[in-house]
C-alpha cells in the first residue's frame, strides 16, 4: 500500500506545542480520575508542607504529626490502593501518582504514608484475620491510628533471616524480646506489626504500643528524613493473645511482599524528588546571572538540564509502566527492584547536578535541593541497598544466585 505525501501523519501540529515542563506527554498516558488524585495531593502538600518542611527539616522534626495522619486519612492517602476496610481503593498508578507529589514536597511525609499504608496496613490487610482488620484497618485509614513496620535489627539490615527478636508459646499467649532499628513512626504509633522467630519460623505479629513492655524511643542526631519520626523498638517480655500473630503467613514471604509493594511507591516518590530539584535548578537557571546574562543560557548548563530532564522522564515512564502492571495483577517482584535501581540512583543524579547549577545557594534550605539529596542517601539504602537490587536482577538475568 502507497500512502500519500498529503496522508501521512504530522509529527507535530500547531496546536501540539512542546510543555517543558512534560517533554513527553506522560499526561496523556493519565485518566480524569487520575489526574485529580495527583491534583488533590498536589494542592494538599503545598497547602500544608511545603510552606514549613523547611522548617522542620533544619529542627529535626515532624510537628503535629497525629493531625498530619488525619488530614491524610481525610484525603484518602493512607492504605489507598486497599479496597475495604474504609481504604479509597485506588489503583496502582493512583497511588504512585500520590506518593510522587507527596516526595516531591519530602521524603520524610511520602515515608509516613508508605510505612502507614504499603507496610503495617498491607500487613494486615492480605495476612490478617477478620478481626485484626476489622479492628485495625479503618482507623489507620482515617489517620486516627498510626502504624509501624518492624522488621530490621541493629545487626540484621539485608539479611532478615537473621533477626533475634523472638516470639516463644507460653500458654495460651505468645510473648516477644528483641528490638528493631530504624522504625519509621515507631514513637507515635498505635500499633505495630512486629516480625519475629518462633519455633515454627518467621511469624508476623500485631502488637498495640500500649502493650507492657513495648518501647520507642526516638532516634535523634539524623542528617537525612530529619522531617520524619525515626525509632528503635524494644520488646521486653511482651505477652500478647494468641490471636496476635497473622494467620495468613509465615516465613520471609510476608515481609518480603510488603516491603515490595512500598518500594514500588519508592520507584514514584524518588521522581517527585528529583522533580523538585529539577524544578529549582531550571528556574534558578532562567534568573541567575553571570558574566552578563542568565546561567541558563550557556551550553554547559543546558546540557545538564537536558540530562536532567531525560532520566527524570524516562524514571516517570517506567514508574508508570510499573503501575500499570501491578494494576493488572503481573508486577513481578524483579521488576520492582528494577525500578527502585534505577529511579532512586538517577534521583540522587539529578539532585546532585541541581546543586551544581545552584552553586553556594544549593546548600540553603531556602531552596529544596540539598535537603532531597540528603533525605535520598536514606532512600537509596532503605528497603533494599543498591547491592541487594543488583542481585535480585543479577540472579533473575543469569539463574544463579549470588546472596551467598
Amino acid at each position: 500500500m502507497v500512502v500519500s505525501p498529503q496522508s501521512s501523519p504530522s509529527p507535530s501540529s500547531s496546536s501540539d506545542r512542546f510543555d517543558p515542563g512534560d517533554p513527553l506527554g506522560l499526561d496523556e498516558l493519565l485518566g480524569d480520575e487520575d489526574l485529580a488524585v495527583r491534583d488533590s495531593v498536589r494542592g494538599w502538600v503545598g497547602r500544608r508542607v511545603l510552606p514549613h518542611v523547611a522548617e522542620w527539616y533544619e529542627k529535626g522534626e515532624l510537628p503535629q504529626v497525629r493531625e498530619i495522619a488525619r488530614e491524610l486519612g481525610e484525603l484518602g492517602a493512607l492504605g489507598m490502593s486497599l479496597r475495604g476496610y474504609g481504604c479509597a481503593g485506588a489503583s496502582a498508578v493512583q497511588y504512585g501518582l500520590a506518593c510522587l507529589e507527596l516526595e516531591a514536597a519530602d521524603s520524610g511525609i511520602r515515608s509516613l504514608v508508605s510505612v502507614q499504608g504499603s507496610l503495617a496496613m498491607y500487613a494486615i490487610h492480605r495476612f490478617g484475620s477478620e478481626g485484626q482488620k476489622e479492628e485495625w484497618l479503618p482507623r489507620m485509614a482515617s489517620g486516627e491510628v498510626i502504624g509501624c513496620f518492624g522488621l530490621t535489627e541493629p545487626d540484621h539490615g539485608s539479611d532478615p533471616a537473621g533477626m533475634r527478636t523472638y516470639a516463644k508459646r507460653d500458654g495460651g499467649d505468645w510473648v516477644i524480646n528483641g528490638r528493631k532499628m530504624w522504625i519509621t513512626n515507631g514513637s507515635v504509633a498505635g500499633v505495630a506489626v512486629v516480625w519475629a522467630r518462633t519455633d515454627g519460623g518467621i511469624r508476623g505479629f500485631v502488637v498495640p504500643t500500649d502493650t507492657p513492655g513495648f518501647s520507642a524511643p526516638e532516634i535523634k542526631h539524623k542528617r537525612s528524613l530529619r522531617a520524619s519520626v525515626t525509632s528503635e523498638l524494644v520488646l521486653d517480655d511482651v505477652r500478647l493473645p494468641a490471636d496476635a500473630v497473622l494467620p495468613e503467613v509465615s516465613g520471609l514471604r510476608g515481609p518480603l511482599s510488603c516491603l515490595s509493594h512500598a518500594r514500588y511507591g519508592i520507584v514514584w516518590g524518588a521522581m517527585g524528588a528529583a522533580r523538585a530539584c529539577f524544578e529549582a535548578a531550571v528556574a534558578y537557571a532562567k534568573t541567575r546571572e553571570q558574566f552578563g546574562r542568565p546561567i541558563g543560557g550557556f551550553q554547559l548548563t543546558q546540557a545538564k538540564l537536558a540530562d536532567m530532564a531525560v532520566e527524570l522522564h524516562k524514571g516517570l515512564l517506567l514508574a508508570h509502566h510499573l503501575g500499570r502492571r501491578m494494576d493488572a495483577g503481573r508486577l513481578r517482584p524483579e521488576q520492582v527492584s528494577f525500578g527502585k535501581l534505577n529511579n532512586v540512583r538517577e534521583a540522587i543524579e539529578i539532585c546532585r547536578t541541581a546543586r551544581t547549577i545552584l552553586g553556594a545557594n544549593g546548600i540553603s534550605l531556602e531552596y529544596p535541593v540539598m535537603r532531597h539529596a540528603t533525605n535520598l542517601e536514606s532512600v537509596l539504602t532503605y528497603e533494599g541497598t543498591v547491592e541487594m537490587h543488583q542481585l535480585v536482577l543479577g540472579k533473575a538475568l543469569t539463574g544463579l544466585d549470588a546472596f551467598r
